[in-house]
């Protein structure tokens, strides 16, 4: 009997110890007041600290040598062209007792993979946008921060520099590949990417996603290809803008910065196809393809091999060429960039370009409204 007492008791205790476990370890509901702070709770935050906005933030921190540059901590080669204009660079934040701040909407979307590891914020400052890209070492960050998010992020201890001249909030980053393409002028330090625990510490995100209050800067190509100096292309960089009545001409820029008709060839061999992104087989830059307004001048629309529409058709191109490509007229939006990674060449029109967040970014149609067709190619 006194056995049976005893089997019951520790059954009785072993439901009572399952119980709780099953209660510890049932999530809590997801309360919308631990995702996101409200304007108050954002101005209380910041008030503790100090504020800048993003272009008083590069003009604070962003130096053109650079504070990370020693005789032993050398940038790769095609860092300088001249000992004066540095393409690469990194600039570290100390840490402060007043913690310092920025913020910015979230401009870019990595769902369509043309954005890997990396967003854009914009900030409207009296009336005009001020942007800068952030490094961030996580694939799907746009599962985090949604496209129109408003963040706040704490950036000393961090690190702000240019890579190819693009100004961006990092980390430094070591390149020890000897076996890279023209390893020689890569090896070296360069702005890295900020491991997503740090970033995510240091982020908040205030109210929901909102995609309306973004903005975009409308430009015609010749506004800002004709800006070539390096610290002025710094201010344009990573803005989110809007290019009207443009087509893509089924061309691309070629090295010495002319321009070549596309092939039809397989874009998984032939690194010249009218695809958006055919093989850099396997160096990993971004291709550029041609677009032009209707007096011929010409910019590029950027994009990467590994994006899902890597391998689709150009507007108007088709496995048989590209003689429609001009048919099909109208906006093109994305983020605006200046990369120029070699210090061999002066800076040219053609190191602009615009780079899209998916193909729902071409807005462009024929002389019946028709919305250019989305062919992928196949074999």
């Amino acid at each position: 009997m006194k056995k049976s007492i005893l089997n019951i008791s520790k059954l009785s205790l072993l439901l009572v110890l399952g119980s709780w476990l099953v209660a510890a370890c049932t999530p809590h509901a997801i309360d919308e007041s631990n995702l996101f702070f409200t304007e108050d709770q954002a101005n209380e935050l910041i008030s503790q600290g100090t504020l800048l906005t993003l272009q008083q933030f590069k003009d604070s921190f962003m130096t053109e040598k650079g504070n990370y540059l020693s005789d032993t901590t050398l940038y790769r080669t095609r860092a300088t062209k001249d000992g004066k204009n540095y393409l690469f660079s990194i600039d570290t934040i100390p840490v402060s007792d007043k913690p310092i701040y920025i913020r910015g909407r979230v401009t870019t979307d990595d769902y369509a993979g043309n954005f890997y590891k990396a967003m854009c914020i914009q900030q409207i400052v009296d009336g005009e946008q001020q942007a800068l890209r952030l490094s961030i070492d996580a694939g799907s960050v746009g599962g985090l921060y949604q496209i129109g998010q408003e963040i706040l992020i704490r950036v000393d201890g961090l690190a702000i520099g240019r890579y190819a001249n693009q100004p961006q909030l990092c980390l430094p980053s070591y390149n020890n590949n000897i076996y890279a393409n023209n390893a020689e002028q890569k090896v070296g330090w360069a702005p890295g990417r900020i491991p997503i625990a740090i970033f995510r510490a240091r982020t908040t995100c205030i109210n929901k996603p909102d995609v309306s209050k973004l903005v975009y800067d409308e430009y015609l190509i010749t506004e800002f290809t004709k800006v070539l100096n390096l610290q002025e292309t710094r201010k344009w960089d990573a803005k989110l803008v809007r290019i009207k009545d443009v087509h893509y001409t089924g061309e691309y820029f070629e090295t010495s910065g002319g321009t070549s008709k596309c092939s039809t060839g397989d874009p998984e061999k032939d690194e010249y196809a009218n695809v958006f992104a055919p093989t850099t087989n396997n160096i990993g830059y971004p291709q550029s393809r041609v677009i032009a307004d209707q007096n011929g001048n010409k910019t590029a629309v950027s994009a990467s091999e590994y994006a899902k529409f890597a391998y689709f058709y150009l507007p108007g191109a088709d496995q048989n060429g590209i003689t429609n490509c001009s048919k099909y007229v109208g906006d093109v939006v994305g983020i605006l960039g200046f990369y120029s990674d070699n210090a061999r060449y002066d800076p040219a029109p053609d190191d602009w370009s615009i780079t899209i967040r998916s193909l729902d970014d071409l807005q462009l149609y024929d002389n019946e409204d028709n919305l250019w067709p989305r062919i992928e190619y196949t074999k």
